[in-house]
């Protein structure tokens, strides 16, 4: 017979383990059991009644009980990503200010970032301010607060605002999702397009002079473009919903977190922001 003492601590290991996979789990028992004793004789079984002989007659036939007979229960689908966007649209286009948005964004269930998320992030700063910047998702800072740009990133981004004369008081920020993604990973482009209906409604009842989008995610998704950031940042786009409203001169440039990551970009970042300044003096 094989002792763990002879045995080395990785063999020793790997023995354990082996017992534990074959249903091994217990080392000794609470009372001693011997094992040259021949076992108990089994107990009785009670008799097993005959099955019933099968009715002479339907009528005769015992009908069950109300609360003995339940419907199959019906499986549940989950919508369709189209579903959800349409709910979503029809949800955004009957708000009428940015109040009501803010409750239905609250209220929506139809992404399922929200189940993870501790707070739902719909915006900061002043909604009738001439500059809106719309972000990527909220990160750990902004999902406990419930507010955009307060981790380290939103420090920075106060500091690129007040650089130009601006703050929160004169600009207004939100971002594409308004739950965090778990472990701020990427979104997904479901996610993107199930809250995607209430940003553009937001930006629609904001209705700023100037929009700023900050990062990849919020370019490609604001304009409906396929380059990375890297190649649409420092450009102006014209943004606009449909042909029926104004068009908003719109500017991609570097998300704040990226800057911390990669300060030597923040020279771009501040050329974006010389000419968001130069472009808020003539529109206002």
């Amino acid at each position: 017979m094989v002792q763990l003492t002879d045995l080395s601590d990785t063999a020793a290991a790997a023995l354990l383990a082996w017992q534990v996979a074959a249903g091994a789990d217990e080392a000794i028992l609470a009372e001693p059991v011997d094992r040259t004793r021949p076992l108990p004789a089994p107990a009785p079984q009670p008799a097993v009644a005959p099955a019933p002989t099968r009715p002479r007659s339907l009528a005769e036939a015992p009908s069950p009980s109300p609360s003995s007979v339940r419907a199959p229960a019906m499986p549940q689908k989950a919508a369709p990503p189209t579903l959800i966007a349409q709910d979503a649209k029809a949800l955004a286009a009957a708000c009428k200010t940015v109040a009501e948005l803010e409750q239905a964004v609250r209220l929506y269930e139809g992404c399922g970032l929200k189940k993870t998320a501790t707070n739902t992030v719909f915006a900061d700063g002043n909604p009738q301010a001439r500059l809106m910047l719309v972000g990527e998702a909220p990160g750990a800072d902004e999902d406990r607060q419930g507010k955009p740009f307060v981790g380290l990133s939103g420090k920075l981004l106060d500091r690129m605002l007040a650089a130009i004369g601006y703050d929160r008081g004169s600009a207004y920020i939100t971002n594409i999702l308004f739950w965090r993604p778990p472990g701020n990973r990427q979104p997904t482009p479901q996610e993107i397009q199930q809250c995607l209906p209430f940003v553009l409604r937001h930006v629609e009842l904001v209705n700023p002079a100037v929009l700023v989008l900050l990062g990849g995610t919020s370019a490609k998704t604001m304009l409906n473009q396929t380059d990375g950031i890297m190649r649409l940042r420092g450009r102006w786009f014209e943004y606009k919903i449909d042909e029926s409203l104004p068009i908003i001169p719109a500017l991609a440039t570097y998300h704040p977190a990226y800057l911390l990551r990669s300060p030597g970009q923040k020279r771009e970042a501040w050329r974006d922001f010389l000419a968001l300044k130069l472009r808020l003096s003539n529109a206002l």
